[in-house]
């Protein structure tokens, strides 16, 4: 697959890209020396999504207790289709105080809302259907312009004015649930992608140049990777054995944001909760 390649020597120079500042102070390459990877491995996807609830709710409830509203920025693909399923379906979750919870997303495709590929789609036609969300709560990225710059600035926009942000500021999501592919990728941060190495700005556009399916939109927008370093807490959802092999190696190589883009969260495994599934643990 080729995507946006625009890189220097020293943007392939992974190793010299760990350090970045977010919020309370610079995290760096020690982090990783410092804490090992928060494994929980559960018996299949059902309990994986089970778990994920727990943690979805545990997180609304505390950060309610403590603030007046609670953010959480979710992914698409099938791994969180059965968590979108038990938030819809499980009637405890019904009196958390959705009024006061904020949902964004970690990436999209660049489709309209009601397209079957959209991330959007899946959580309106699951969770968001059932649970009494206010619609201001809910910011998914705009992607139906057909500019994709200005709809990646409309949804950095929104970030800013929910959050609140001064100039120079990272929100800090109170819980970003990730997966990760069968590359290495998480959200829409795709191996030799330069959207691994933005850090100017919140969101970023990122383009698939080359486009095999034409009925597959392949173009993102997603959050940088200081967003999410800047979370609370992060939870990455991996499940199904076709994950075994990249599970093992992201866990056991050096970090190497270029090959396996989801070691920008190196700096802040001790956040990372990783929940997989036995299928996908097995070569562990």
């Amino acid at each position: 697959m080729i995507f946006d390649y625009i890189y220097s020597a020293v943007l392939l120079d992974s190793s010299a890209s760990l350090a970045y500042n977010a919020g309370n102070g610079a995290k760096n390459m020690e982090t990783v020396t410092n804490y090992k990877p928060n494994l929980e491995v559960v018996g299949d996807t059902g309990a994986l999504a089970s778990r994920c609830v727990e943690l979805f709710s545990a997180t609304a409830q505390k950060t309610l207790s403590q603030k007046d509203k609670c953010c959480i920025a979710i992914s698409g693909g099938q791994t969180p289709r059965q968590f979108f399923q038990l938030l819809a379906d499980d009637p405890g979750l019904k009196t958390l105080e959705w009024n006061k919870i904020h949902i964004f997303w970690v990436d999209e495709r660049c489709v309209p809302p009601d397209s079957v590929h959209s991330n959007y789609k899946l959580a309106a036609d699951t969770f968001l259907a059932t649970v009494p969300i206010p619609d201001e709560n809910v910011h998914r990225i705009p992607t139906e312009f057909d500019d994709f710059n200005l709809a990646a600035q409309r949804y950095e926009q929104t970030i800013r004015d929910v959050f609140g942000l001064k100039p120079g500021e990272l929100p800090e999501f109170d819980l970003i649930v990730l997966g990760m592919g069968a590359d290495g990728h998480t959200g829409s941060l795709f191996p030799d992608s330069f959207a691994s190495f933005e850090t100017k700005n919140l969101t970023c556009v990122v383009y698939f140049l080359d486009q095999k399916l034409a009925d597959e939109p392949v173009n993102r927008i997603t959050l940088t990777h200081p967003v999410l370093c800047a979370a609370s807490q992060i939870t990455v959802l991996v499940s199904g054995e076709e994950k075994a092999r990249i599970l093992k190696e992201v866990l056991t190589a050096a970090p190497d944001e270029v090959r396996y883009p989801i070691h920008v969260l190196w700096p802040v495994l001790d956040k990372v909760t990783w929940l997989v599934d036995a299928d996908a643990a097995k070569l562990l």
